[in-house]
């Protein structure tokens, strides 16, 4: 994900109400009973530097474990081009306070890199440092680059004619970027093909199928995840990862589930897990396909070369290593301790990719790798508990008067 959810982003339904009400020092209308003036919400933090940051304890306190150490400084090491060069949105680290740990890692055995972290980092708590964890995986599922009998699903690559609006064309969004869409064939700017239209053949015989899949509702969750791979009757494998979006909003589709009372423990609901969900459409193919087709969003995807899925920093994500987090308030490529109430989750990660629904401070998505217990294991994520971000030593005295 580049990216992106599993079981959290399919139960997420976003709204936000913006408080109404008869303004500060404005009459109500004539019969009406006075109005308690609203109170402005206060803008949330920008970043962690806004929320603010304390000294968390000393690295050797935690008890890395040399296996869960060795994966995470192999994690560390593959992102130091790009963490000793980006802009740190968070506000805590400046790319040359990286150097010193980026020039060790390039030759620091991983069997001590327990060590390591000891000798070049200090932790830090980010706001009450409370973490929540979720998790997503790569799937793999049937599929196959030619058009086989029974593949019949098509994954599709970018269209050239989705754009962004010109100026003047359309309203801008509330990032002040101009919409995705499509311009019509008398040059006006629309929206481009919602998932519906797409199911329905909106982009068939234009030659941007880059594959054929088996199973559509594979397909669907395939998009949620953002990458994975195919794999073919020859059992050759092809892996693809997310080439852009088609502009309509997501919608969690277990919140659909949830509100429609499918989704619980009692006769005929199905767990909310990504597992419970997927079971659901395949029992009810009806009902599944009007399901899927309430998310408009839709993923186009391209073919990846590299050893596996890439990160926001452009660089594999590792299972058990990798983590994804929100940039305003961990610095892409940092470590991350993590403390929860599920054990395979806890330890040091390396902070390598975003998430739609991974936004705000200690909210985290750890990366399972690929096969049938990464799926399980991601599918069921969910632990809360402590959370740190380990920081090159020095950034708490330069950041605190």
């Amino acid at each position: 994900m580049g990216s992106v959810l599993l079981a959290m982003a399919l139960l997420a339904g976003c709204a936000r109400v913006i408080p109404g009400g008869t303004g500060p020092g404005v009459a109500p209308p004539p019969g009406l009973p006075p109005t308690t003036p609203t109170v402005p919400t206060p803008p949330p933090p920008a970043n962690a530097l806004a929320l603010g940051v304390r000294a968390g304890p000393p690295i050797a306190s935690l008890k890395v474990g040399a296996a869960d150490g060795a994966a995470a400084l192999a994690s560390f090491r593959e992102s130091c081009p790009s963490v000793s060069k980006r802009t740190d949105s968070s506000g805590l680290t400046r790319p040359a306070d990286w150097q010193p740990a980026c020039a060790a890692a390039k030759t620091w055995p991983n069997a001590t890199a327990t060590q390591f972290f000891q000798t070049y980092f200090e932790t830090v708590k980010v706001g009450d440092g409370r973490g929540f964890a979720t998790g997503y995986y790569e799937p793999e599922i049937a599929g196959a680059r030619q058009h086989l009998p029974g593949y019949d699903v098509p994954i599709y690559g970018m269209p050239a004619d989705l754009v962004r609006a010109q100026p003047g064309d359309a309203v801008a969004n509330a990032k002040g970027q101009m919409p995705l869409g499509r311009y019509d064939q008398t040059g006006i700017f629309v929206p481009y093909y919602d998932r519906g239209a797409i199911e329905d053949g909106a982009l068939a015989n234009r030659g941007l199928e880059i594959a054929w899949a088996r199973d559509a509702v594979e397909v669907f969750f395939l998009q949620v995840q953002g990458s994975g791979r195919l794999r073919a009757p020859d059992g050759t494998v092809m892996r693809i990862g997310y080439a852009g979006q088609n502009g309509w909003p997501y919608t969690g589709i277990g919140a659909v589930m949830r509100d429609q009372g499918l989704v619980g423990t009692g006769p005929g609901q199905y767990p909310g897990s990504m597992q419970g969900i997927m079971q659901y459409i395949h029992d009810h193919p009806v009902e599944g396909d009007v399901l899927m087709r309430q998310n408009q969003s839709w993923v186009f995807f391209r073919e990846l070369t590299g050893d596996g899925p890439l990160g926001a920093l452009g660089v594999p994500v590792r299972a058990h290593a990798s983590v994804a987090a929100d940039p305003k308030f961990v610095p892409l490529g940092a470590p991350v301790w993590l403390a929860l109430d599920r054990s395979e989750a806890s330890g040091v990660w390396i902070a390598q990719d975003t998430g739609g629904a991974i936004k705000g401070a200690n909210r985290f998505d750890t990366f399972w790798g690929a096969g049938d217990q990464a799926r399980l294991t991601a599918g069921g994520m969910s632990g809360r508990g402590d959370a740190l971000v380990l920081v090159p030593k020095g950034t708490l005295s330069r950041l605190q008067p």
